[in-house]
């Protein structure tokens, strides 16, 4: 409905020296006395010839209505001449950053987190960003907000939350981005604007639930680190054991054994120095 259409105008240097030449005519009739002619050329001048000059710089565009039609759309860079009763605007066609603010929603499992995003866009199509939307820098910001939204509604946090997820928000960093970055696209087309990039900048659980999340975290840590020091510690007695019985150094009954696997576990498995005890007896005092 609004489908872009790139133009490129009358040069305007010609314009421009027809205004010169078309205004020093001027002076001369003026000068001559022959005030009717002079008086037509000055507003030939300055109501056709002036008002249709436009100057369009790099990565700029000037989109242009007649009489509520959309013309067409200048994005060359240059020095052009209009049709001086055209409506005029100018777009930008660089690209730019927003960096949204931090955003106070739930997760896939009900947890409240912080987010925000950067993104990097810029106008694709002219028509669409000024006549399919009321005000698309607006537009912008809006959906994107309701993207990241989403988003933080369709995936758990991280792992701990949900074990089975395939894509979380804090270890899926890069996948989500790609999904942000698809969904934005999806959802700006309408507007004419192309996301360039789309990145997460700031993940956090709510400030309510950081202090019991870290804890959590921490007790996570220590139950991981104490499972494998016990895989760690079975195993080195397990060895212990057969290298004893391989080499027929000592003969140990059941509850022998029993004892030296218990101190062997405590030595190796505790997280304090353990103070040896000699034993100067037999192995039975």
């Amino acid at each position: 409905m609004y489908q872009e259409k790139i133009i490129k105008p009358v040069s305007g240097y010609l314009a421009a020296a027809m205004f010169f030449v078309l205004l020093c005519i001027a002076v001369i009739c003026f000068t001559s006395e022959n005030f009717a002619l002079g008086g037509v050329l000055l507003t030939v001048n300055f109501v056709l010839v002036m008002p249709g000059l436009i100057i369009v710089n790099p990565n700029e565009s000037k989109v242009l209505t007649l009489f509520g039609q959309y013309v067409g759309t200048v994005k060359t860079d240059g020095f052009y001449w209009v049709n001086p009763f055209t409506s005029k605007t100018k777009l930008s066609l660089r690209a730019r950053n927003l960096n949204g603010q931090q955003l106070k929603v739930n997760d896939k499992m009900g947890n409240p987190i912080e987010i925000a995003a950067v993104i990097v866009w810029q106008v694709n199509e002219t028509a669409k960003a000024t006549f399919a939307v009321e005000n698309y820098l607006q537009y912008v910001n809006i959906q994107s907000e309701a993207a990241v939204r989403h988003l933080a509604n369709s995936f758990a946090y991280d792992h701990m939350e949900d074990e089975s997820a395939e894509i979380t928000l804090k270890d899926g960093a890069d996948k989500v981005s790609v999904l942000l970055e698809q969904e934005l696209n999806e959802r700006l087309s309408r507007a004419g604007i192309d996301v360039i990039e789309a990145r997460i900048s700031h993940l956090a659980y709510a400030q309510e639930i950081a202090s019991a999340m870290l804890q959590r975290q921490q007790a996570t840590a220590v139950i991981a680190a104490r499972k494998l020091i016990v895989e760690g510690a079975v195993g080195m007695v397990e060895m212990a054991l057969e290298r004893l019985s391989e080499k027929n150094i000592v003969d140990l009954d059941e509850e022998r054994k029993a004892a030296m696997v218990s101190n062997l576990l405590v030595v190796l498995c505790g997280d304090r120095n353990v103070q040896p005890v000699v034993n100067t007896g037999t192995l039975y005092n």
